[in-house]
């Protein structure tokens, strides 16, 4: 089982730069983290993220339900989805969902990002793609993401924005970064005619460094 040092620290930490980086906006979006017991902290509902302190943060068990929550904070709304990948994927260590908006765009229109710059694959396994669409909120959101993540290190969540997994917090938001930036490069690619695909067998290979990567992810 994967889990995070520090994981307090870390998801705060990845919340403001989120902010920061203009991923999301006022409270949306929403970050988590396992710690070494197995229960998963996340950041609250409707808590802005640029006044949010560690005190804000609600920690639940594997099921959701809340062991430690202050001045009757509540955990994340999208809490389902966090759930989802956590359980599916031993290998994780930390889950944000995100906004962005150029990435957000393709999930609007239920296109994958494909994976179409050098060494894209090696961070993110390879096209990301979008899984079918659910009510914010709901399990199901949960259940496709994970579907949409196998072998991926993100995916887009159909009409809503995105998810990233990875050992850590910061790795996740540095996933999420580079796929918000891919989705503007392939955007600006097919209005000059479309983005032309890597030889398969690069991805493929790209792909493989990624597997290995996430089986053996350097501390």
């Amino acid at each position: 089982m994967r889990f995070v040092d520090d994981p307090e620290a870390a998801v705060l930490a990845a919340a403001k730069d989120m902010l920061r980086r203009g991923l999301v906006e006022g409270t949306a979006g929403n970050i988590s983290a396992r710690r070494e017991d197995g229960n998963l902290v996340i950041t609250p509902s409707s808590v802005d993220y640029a006044a949010m302190t560690l005190e804000d943060l609600v920690l639940v068990d594997p099921d959701g339900a809340v062991l430690h929550a202050a001045d009757g904070r509540s955990p994340s709304t999208e809490m389902a989805l966090h759930l989802a990948c956590f359980a599916a994927f031993d290998d994780i260590g930390a889950v944000i969902h995100s906004h962005p908006v150029w990435a957000t765009m393709f999930a609007v229109a239920h296109q994958p990002i494909p994976a179409c710059l050098d060494e894209f694959a090696v961070y993110c396994g390879g096209d990301i793609r979008c899984a079918d669409y659910a009510a914010s909120g709901t399990p199901q959101v949960g259940a496709n993401a994970v579907r949409a993540l196998e072998g991926r290190a993100a995916a887009l969540i159909a009409n809503h924005g995105m998810v990233a997994v990875a050992p850590r917090p910061d790795k996740a938001l540095h996933v999420t970064a580079l796929v918000e930036r891919t989705a503007q490069i392939v955007w600006g690619a097919r209005a000059l005619g479309g983005p032309v695909p890597l030889p398969d067998d690069v991805n493929a290979g790209f792909a493989g460094i990624y597997g290995y990567l996430r089986a053996n992810p350097p501390r």
